[in-house]
């Protein structure tokens, strides 16, 4: 009777070993769908996106923004000895588009959307917990909302960006962006693409946890883009009293400076708000910084090529 127990007890042990491993090949099975649908789903609006033009097409606002922000630069230049097709122009361009939609849009969109459904399957399996929602926004007016959005996304960017010049290993990637060594708009959207998984991957918990009850987010992110093409453009753009409140070029080409003050690891981190700056004392402007050495020490020496700025933090590590 031992033995027949013994043998009972494997058996039913062979049983449940094979029940989890079916089950867990359908769920990567599952989990691979959700990757080819999302990645083949979005490719398809974003073609659809260029070939038909409308006012909530965020591939030709971009285009629109980056004109009339460039026009600015050839009108009123800051930097007068600067070329209107500064260093690296085209490869800053080229990064404004893969960055804001092949990467952004198709690439990480798709892979975030199956570490979503492990995240909630976890969630859901191990905690029975099947809704983040932790303060629900939904029923406020919709200008509140995106009030609310804006604000506590530029906080939890700011202090990823701090996260970036503080941890080395996202100190070599976050070098791509300030390998800028002559300022101008399309500068803005040129970083590595692991900072769009540091930022997103720290970002969905805590705008999860909110509940956002509206899907289009069109104006936020147009307005910030246009903060950010400012900021990093060549022009002179004074704001007063609101210097306080909202980045401008004066402050970020500070953030950009080859010569930071001693002990500091950066400043001006602020995205579109510079009130974190001010609170947190991390804001630095000494002077007019029109003419200062943009990078850090080795710049000079960094690859100018998309693939080679791309391969660049691994072989570092």
């Amino acid at each position: 009777m031992t033995g027949d127990r013994a043998g009972l007890d494997v058996y039913q042990g062979l049983v449940r070993t094979g029940f989890r491993i079916f089950a867990k090949r359908i769920r990567m099975h599952a989990y691979w769908q959700v990757f080819v649908n999302s990645f083949t789903g979005y490719a398809a609006y974003l073609w659809n996106e260029v070939l038909h033009p409308h006012w909530g097409n965020y591939f030709y606002w971009l285009i629109a923004i980056s004109l009339v922000v460039y026009a600015l630069e050839l009108i009123f230049p800051w930097r007068r000895n600067q070329p209107a097709i500064r260093e690296d122009f085209w490869l800053d361009t080229f990064y404004m588009f893969f960055n804001f939609f092949l990467f952004g849009l198709v690439g990480y969109a798709a892979l975030s959307n199956v570490v979503v459904q492990a995240f909630n399957d976890l969630l859901a399996g191990a905690f029975g917990i099947r809704n983040l929602v932790a303060v629900n926004v939904a029923m406020l007016p919709h200008w509140v909302q995106l009030l609310i959005l804006f604000l506590a996304r530029d906080f939890i960017q700011w202090n990823v960006h701090r996260l970036l010049h503080r941890v080395p290993w996202l100190w070599e990637v976050h070098k791509v962006h300030h390998s800028v060594r002559q300022m101008g708009y399309a500068a803005h959207l040129r970083y590595h693409f692991m900072e769009t998984i540091v930022y997103r991957s720290i970002e969905y918990l805590p705008l999860a946890m909110i509940g956002f009850g509206i899907q289009d987010f069109i104006l936020v992110h147009l307005f910030t883009i246009v903060i950010g093409h400012l900021n990093h453009a060549n022009i002179y753009l004074p704001l007063g009293p609101l210097k306080y409140l909202f980045n401008s070029p004066q402050m970020h080409i500070w953030h950009h400076a080859k010569d930071l003050p001693p002990g500091r690891y950066g400043i001006n981190y602020g995205l579109t708000l510079s009130v974190w700056d001010y609170l947190f004392g991390t804001a630095w402007i000494p002077r007019d910084g029109r003419d200062i050495a943009l990078g850090f020490e080795e710049v000079d020496r960094y690859p100018h090529g998309f693939f080679s700025q791309m391969l660049k933090p691994f072989r570092k590590t």
